[in-house]
Formats: C-alpha cells, structure tokens, sequence
C-alpha cells in the first residue's frame, strides 16, 4: 500500500515514518509513505501557497495552482490516488472506515489549513475525513492518525491476532490485559488466566470487553449482534450479579 501526505509542514509529518511498527513495516516493504511540500509545486520564488478570500471575511485561503500541479504530477508518476482531504467537515473516522481505506492501494492525504482550501480543488477529493468534532491548526495531525489507523490493518504490519482482538475491530472495547509480576501492592492477576483452559480464558476475556461496553459505551453494547461466545459470557456475568446480589 502507498499512503501520500500532502502538506506545507513536511518535517511536521515525517515522524511517523520513525517509530514503532510502522518504521517496521516501511523497512520490510509492507507500506510506502510519503511526504510532499506543497510548497515545491507553486510557482513564485516565495512559494505561496494561501491567498485572500474572494467576497471578503477573515483568514487566508489555500490557493488552488500548487493543488492542480501536484496531481499533474502525482498520477503521471504513480497513478490516480484515492484522495482524503481532512477537514472538520468531513466523515467521522471510525473503525469501519479506517478498513475500508485499507482496502485501497494509493491514497493521498490533503493535509487542509488556513480557513480552506479553494472548492475546486475539491475535484480531486473522493472524500472528507474528520478525526472530532473539534477543530485543529491544521490537517497534519489527523494525516497521521489516519495513517496510522489504516496501517493497522495492511497484512504484516502486525499480527492478525492483535488486530482481530482491537477494540472496535469485534464490535466490543478490548478486555484488560496483564503481564508480570503476578501480583503487585496487593493487586493479582486473575486466576483464570493460569488455568490452560483457553475455553475459559477465551469466556472470561468476552466476559470482562462484555462488561467494559456496558459501562463505557453501551452504544456499542446495543448494535453489537450476539454470538454463542457472547451469550455464555452473558450469562455468567447474571450469575456473578446474582450471586453478589
């Protein structure tokens, strides 16, 4: 997969090509990333990139000539990208969202800034993605979190099991986790997790991501269709509540 970030902060972005399982992926070939100045495709010596609003009113404007000659050429290089142009506007990112760019083999991301970008630059745009309903100094950061989340789930970025489990990614928040030491300040690690019996291990894991929904995002818990997993570790939830009771 090649993901493209477009931005007038370069130095800003390329972390994330830096670190942690993406600087591995980048290395073993999974993902191509990267980063271009929107500056190298103006055409003044000051490398404008934002202009006056025509009608008036405040802030500056992304000029659309950098834009245009950017994806003169990007495609004549590397092919039609899917574009995302991020933006407080746009689509909410969500889980399935994020798996359905994973599935696209160029993307660019337009970093957006200043009050916008000139609305026909828009005719390269397949969609508007927004990581809130906030807004931010500029578009570079929620380029990354996209980056990022869609990276997850490109085959070997990291392991499937990892992915299957994310919450989100089943419908439920993750269950908790623990390593070593098996006891700290009093504290210990659930029995069961020593049992050997992954069927209990696999009940008690459904069990405890059951009962997070619940209490932290019972949206979730209400759209979430129930399997025979789900349904066991439903009932000894009932049991446990009526034996406290």
């Amino acid at each position: 997969m090649k993901i493209s970030i477009l931005t007038i902060f370069p130095e800003m972005v390329e972390v994330i090509k830096e670190y942690g399982v993406i600087s591995k992926a980048i290395k073993n070939g999974k993902i191509d990333i990267q980063i271009f100045n929107l500056r190298e495709f103006t055409n003044d010596k000051h490398k404008t990139v934002d202009d006056y609003p025509y009608g008036g009113g405040p802030g500056m404007v992304m000029k659309p000539e950098p834009f245009f000659k950017f994806f003169d050429f990007y495609i004549s290089n590397f092919g039609k990208p899917f574009v995302i142009l991020t933006s407080p506007q746009g689509e909410t990112l969500n889980n399935n969202l994020v798996k359905e760019l994973s599935q696209k083999d160029n993307i660019v991301i337009i970093c957006g800034r200043y009050e916008g970008i000139d609305e026909r630059v828009m005719k390269f745009v397949d969609i508007e993605i927004s990581i809130g309903d906030y807004v931010l100094t500029g578009g570079e950061l929620p380029a990354m979190v996209i980056t990022d989340a869609i990276s997850r789930f490109v085959p070997g970025v990291i392991e499937e099991e990892s992915v299957k489990n994310d919450s989100f990614n089943t419908g439920l928040l993750d269950f908790p986790h623990y390593t070593r030491p098996r006891e700290i300040n009093d504290l210990k690690v659930p029995e069961v997790l020593f049992s050997g019996n992954h069927n209990k291990i696999e009940i008690w894991r459904r069990k405890m991501a059951l009962k997070k929904t619940m209490e932290k995002r019972p949206d979730l818990f209400l759209k979430k269709e129930l399997d025979l997993v789900d349904k066991k570790a439903l009932l000894e939830l009932f049991k446990e509540l009526k034996k406290d009771a």
